[in-house]
């Protein structure tokens, strides 16, 4: 077995996606989307692009929908939780 492949089955590597911290991170990195999807509303308004914004209009629902699942994930992690009960 390959480093990659124990490391892809230990517990530690294997729950990061779906761990508080993990969910966090995500929900994090998707802030930084934002300033993306601002700038991209700025431009298309200062240029009169409507296609921009458009692009910038779906960018931002995906966005809201992502975080919106994750907080979702959250949410379903902490009331899972053993001590929470």
């Amino acid at each position: 077995m390959s480093k990659i492949e124990k490391a892809k089955a230990s517990s530690s590597i294997k729950g990061w996606k779906h761990s508080k911290p993990g969910l966090w991170l995500s929900i994090g990195t998707s802030a930084f989307g934002v300033l993306s999807i601002v700038k991209d509303v700025k431009k298309a308004r200062t240029e009169q692009d409507t296609l921009l914004l458009a692009n910038a209009v779906v960018g931002a629902l995906a966005l809201v929908t992502g975080t919106a699942l994750l907080v979702r994930e959250l949410r379903q992690l902490t009331s899972d939780d053993v001590l929470a009960g």
